[in-house]
């Protein structure tokens, strides 16, 4: 749980009980995201009815039990969600239509990690910014969880990509991202320049000259800002983007209500969830904790050089 200062701490809690449309998950695995850090700094606080002072937005785990109205899932069923808090823990109370499938044989740790990273993507590139086949894409910080989603999401679509990374030493291994007969572009920030203009730039990182990146977009492109952990606020070159007839869209899935996020679900389950059944789409795992090794697993959260996910095994 979050204390008072900003740090974590393990607590015990009452066991939570399921409610009408509910189901209580036995957690076996849950990612760990960014969010969770600006929720301790009080950057991000949880969503109404869901608790302030516990992080933890994905999940994957079975049914314990189920509240009134609740047919499907059943007890016994391995289920994976994207929720608004409360996650890092042992017990997590969820509405039903939340959850989604985890396919057979699927590591708990990829269940984890993937309800928060694919929903972000899939949410952005598909649903906002409409990706087609052919169309040529730039993923800023795409070595993290998201980054790499985005990246996968991309290519399933049958876009070009280019993904760019900071560090260098990660370029193989976010190429490797790519299927068999695909190629994935990997390249510093100071090479993006050299591979556009690009249909669409997805911003993950932020920063004060994020919005420099417009003058990469093709005429009609488009620029979607999903995260901004380099800054908040940056100048709009507002004729570049006149120039290019472009559009940018901000997002977060956070602030939605509760009757978006099932839609969303419930897009996930029926398009992406196969993909990661077929091993279209993975989930890389950088790292796995348990809740006892909270501290070393926020510090290394709050660190770069990560490749995907961190997970927490309960």
């Amino acid at each position: 749980m979050i204390e008072p200062d900003g740090g974590f701490t393990v607590a015990q809690r009452a066991e939570p009980v399921p409610g009408r449309g509910e189901a209580l998950v036995g957690i076996r695995a849950a990612g760990l995201n960014a969010a969770d850090l600006q929720q301790a700094r009080g950057d991000y606080p949880a969503p109404a009815g869901w608790p302030p002072d516990v992080p933890g937005l994905e999940i994957a785990g079975e049914i314990l039990a189920v509240g009134d109205g609740v047919s499907d899932p059943a007890p016994g069923d391995r289920v994976m969600a994207l929720i608004g808090g409360g996650g890092h823990a042992e017990r997590v109370v969820v509405p039903a239509d939340l959850l989604m499938p985890v396919p057979p044989g699927l590591a708990w740790a990829e269940a984890g990690g993937f309800p928060e990273i694919f929903s972000t993507a899939w949410d952005a590139l598909v649903l906002q910014a409409r990706v087609r086949a052919g169309d040529r894409v730039l993923v800023t910080g795409a070595a993290g969880g998201v980054g790499t989603a985005m990246v996968q999401v991309a290519l399933a679509s049958g876009a070009q990509v280019v993904a760019s990374v900071r560090r260098p030493e990660l370029h193989d291994r976010v190429r490797s991202l790519a299927p068999a007969g695909r190629t994935l572009d990997a390249v510093t920030p100071d090479q993006e320049n050299r591979h556009g203009p690009f249909d669409i730039i997805v911003e993950l990182v932020g920063g004060a000259d994020c919005l420099e990146r417009i003058a990469l977009l093709r005429t009609g492109g488009t620029y979607v800002i999903v995260g901004v952990q380099g800054g908040t606020s940056a100048p709009l070159p507002m004729f570049d983007l006149m120039l290019r007839r472009g559009t940018i869209i901000g997002t977060t899935i956070r602030g939605r209500s509760h009757a978006e996020k099932a839609v969303l679900a419930r897009s996930v389950r029926d398009s992406v969830v196969p993909l990661l059944s077929q091993r279209q789409v993975r989930v890389p795992v950088d790292s796995t904790y348990g809740l006892d090794d909270h501290v070393a697993a926020y510090k290394r959260l709050a660190g770069p050089g990560k490749f995907g996910k961190l997970v927490f095994l309960p």
